[in-house]
This record gives C-alpha cells, structure tokens and sequence, in this order.
C-alpha cells in the first residue's frame, strides 16, 4: 500500500517527520558504516545530546530502521545497526548530504539577501509609524 503525503492524516507523514529529521539522517549516515555503540554514534555527530540521540535511535527502531542489540556482558554492551529498509535510505540521506554540502554558499547568499531585505522593509515600516505619531 502506498501513501498520500498531501493528506492530511496520512500516517506517510509521521515516516517522513522520521526521516526528514536532522538527527535521523545523520544516524543513518553513520550507521552506514556497520554496527556502532551508543557512545560511537554520538562521538560522530557534533552537537547530538545524550537525550536527543537516545529519543533519535529509538524512534528509528520503532520505525524498523535500525536494530538495537543487547549483548549480556558486564557492563552490558548495546550495538545499533542498520536494517534492510534503514539501509535502502542510505541513497536518499547520502543524496541530501551532497546537495547540504554543495549549495551551503547558494543558501548562505540567499538568507543574507532576505535578511537585508527585511531589515530595510522593517526600518521603513518603523520611520513610517514614527512619522505618524
């Protein structure tokens, strides 16, 4: 069965809230590589809290993305690893890294442009009401 993203209580858009996350992608990205502890996932992606890796990582289980093994050692030792349908989304994530990285300057001249186009629109909004006072 298919989705319908349009939709507006297709369960097709809680997948892709999922998958369209920043912490998501990036797990993925990571995972690419083979099984990862915890601890290992969150050395590899700058700026994820504990908290928001944990929450990350258990939503892409809960999801069927990736697999959560806990092996019975002393301290226990917990490995995440990638499924078939996590890994048939590596070919999107790597396509949004490529695109990120390639038009980073493209997006950093256009929010410039808008910034300074609203700072000006905001100033002459502000001497107007000024004036009318």
């Amino acid at each position: 069965m298919r989705g319908n993203l349009f939709a507006a209580n297709c369960p097709s858009r809680q997948v892709l809230d999922r998958i369209g996350d920043r912490w998501s992608v990036l797990v993925v990205h990571v995972l690419a590589g083979g099984t990862l502890r915890h601890g290992e996932i969150a050395a590899r992606i700058g700026g994820i809290t504990p908290k928001m890796l944990t929450q990350t990582l258990r939503g892409l289980e809960r999801d069927g993305l990736l697999t959560r093994t806990v092996h019975a050692e002393v301290p226990p030792r917990v490995d995440y690893e990638l499924t078939t349908l996590g890994r048939s989304l590596l070919g999107v994530a790597q396509a949004l890294e490529d695109w990120a990285e390639t038009h980073i300057s493209d997006v950093d001249a256009a929010r410039a442009a808008y910034d300074a186009r609203t700072q000006v629109a905001a100033g002459t909004v502000q001497r107007l009401a000024a004036s009318r006072k």
